[in-house]
């Protein structure tokens, strides 16, 4: 049995129903499991960690990415243009995409996420160009297993396009057989539904605009019979909304309630043109969303009302979104990004940091059906990450631990990330992984995609 002892920690953020912070208290790990947290505890373990000077919180949860996007960020064509046409310029691009690309690129945003305090993570890949390997997404599974990381994996699809009426080229999008052949492949090949699971399946068709109705539908039965859950995009932007008047003659929380994508098992991306009453339904069916701000706010999408969300109880997570959109996957920064933005649009009481976090860790669990992570609990999965106050950064600035993490600070790099019992993060590096070469690697994938 492998072992940690992390000893007198400063201050554990623990984000369990009581929202308790315990001071100078010692948290005791036994293989992937929080045993013990208690103030003085005696048992040996294989490592001892001395906590005097370190905030603990529980791991955050990143309920959306698009992990491959790392390949292709800052691209100058497409940094001031909105969703449909940023789109346009990048599918020819990823259509790129070889097994190689998917490995390294979800290690680097798997990396980056890692050193940010982010434990978990879902992931909606959905590009399968024609003429490559279609099991592209079993790239992701394996550099996630080899990096440490929990794992969400969306086995997402385009199955309408141009030609059809949808947004795609034909040469990034999929029959529908072939995608709920792949899908069910997936499914038996890498979902795990037992507690503490490291790597589970989601079914993700796209959008509204890049999927047929059919393939909503047969998509949401196949995940509802092999109990996983499903995602999408959702509500994004104008010209979505425009687009599913004019093709369905529905708003596209309307759309998703006729093709049967409402309920706990379905989450979705943004929701940023929600209207009230469509937030009443989101919360009477307990529908999801993930809460891309930053993205938001690059592509000038539009605000999400959340903090209405918030008040009406719909499950919301937080998500840094691809990387192409945000150029990072900080979480940290992400959660501050939030923050600021509700803090904003909605006045002084919008917005807590205590909110935030919630969403990046409680809200995250709740979404991705996973209740042995986000809080820091005995019996709960060893996930969290540790940061050392003394930091010019924090200087002045220890009165309260959560305003610190989410406004504080010279650097979101954490000093520990701890993942299903195991140090994944030491001294802010990666542990199982090269960075440099890693970087390397990617840069070299990335620039012989872009130039084609």
């Amino acid at each position: 049995m492998s072992s940690i002892l992390i000893k007198n920690i400063k201050e554990i953020v623990t984000m369990d129903n009581a929202k308790n912070r315990l001071k100078n208290f010692s948290l005791l790990i036994k293989d992937n499991i929080i045993d013990k947290i208690t103030r003085d505890i005696k048992d040996e373990a294989e490592e001892t960690i001395d906590g005097t000077n370190y905030f603990l919180f529980p791991g955050l949860i990143n309920t959306h990415h698009h992990f491959y996007q790392t390949l292709t960020r800052n691209i100058p064509q497409v940094q001031s243009v909105e969703l449909f046409a940023w789109l346009k310029y990048l599918y020819p691009i990823w259509a790129r995409l070889t097994p190689e690309a998917v490995y390294y690129s979800t290690q680097v945003a798997m990396g980056e996420l890692l050193k940010t305090g982010c434990t978990t993570s879902s992931d909606q890949f959905y590009v399968f160009p024609k003429g490559r390997n279609k099991n592209l997404i079993d790239e992701e599974f394996e550099a996630a297993k080899e990096i440490g990381m929990r794992f969400h994996g969306s086995r997402g699809s385009m199955s309408l396009s141009e030609k059809d009426g949808g947004l795609p080229p034909d040469s990034v999008v999929q029959s529908e057989e072939v995608i709920l052949s792949d899908s069910q492949r997936v499914i038996e090949k890498y979902h795990d539904n037992k507690p503490y699971a490291m790597q589970r399946v989601v079914l993700s068709p796209c959008s509204p605009f890049s999927v047929t109705e059919t393939l909503m539908k047969e998509s949401i039965k196949m995940a509802r019979n092999y109990r996983v859950q499903s995602h999408t995009h959702l509500a994004e932007t104008k010209d979505e909304n425009i687009f599913c008047k004019e093709t369905f003659s529905l708003r596209p929380l309307k759309y998703m309630e006729k093709v049967g994508w409402l309920g706990k098992d379905v989450w979705f991306a943004h929701c940023v043109w929600l209207n009230e009453s469509e937030i009443e339904q989101m919360a009477r069916t307990n529908t999801g969303v993930a809460h891309c701000p930053v993205s938001n706010q690059k592509l000038a999408s539009g605000v999400a009302n959340i903090p209405y969300m918030l008040k009406r109880k719909v499950r919301v997570g937080l998500g840094v979104d691809g990387s192409a959109s945000n150029d990072s996957s900080n979480m940290i920064a992400e959660m501050r990004a939030a923050f600021l933005m509700h803090r904003l649009i909605s006045g002084i009481s919008g917005m807590s940091a205590e909110e935030v976090l919630a969403m990046a860790t409680n809200g995250g669990r709740d979404i991705l059906n996973q209740p042995e992570i986000g809080s820091i609990e005995e019996g709960k999965a060893a996930d969290m990450f540790l940061v050392n106050t003394k930091r010019l950064g924090f200087a002045g600035g220890l009165s309260d631990a959560v305003s610190a993490l989410v406004n504080s600070g010279d650097s979101q790099i954490v000093d520990m990330t701890i993942v299903n019992g195991k140090i994944v993060v030491r001294e802010g590096k990666l542990t199982n992984i090269n960075e440099e070469k890693l970087f390397e690697k990617a840069n070299m994938i990335s620039k012989n995609m872009i130039e084609g």
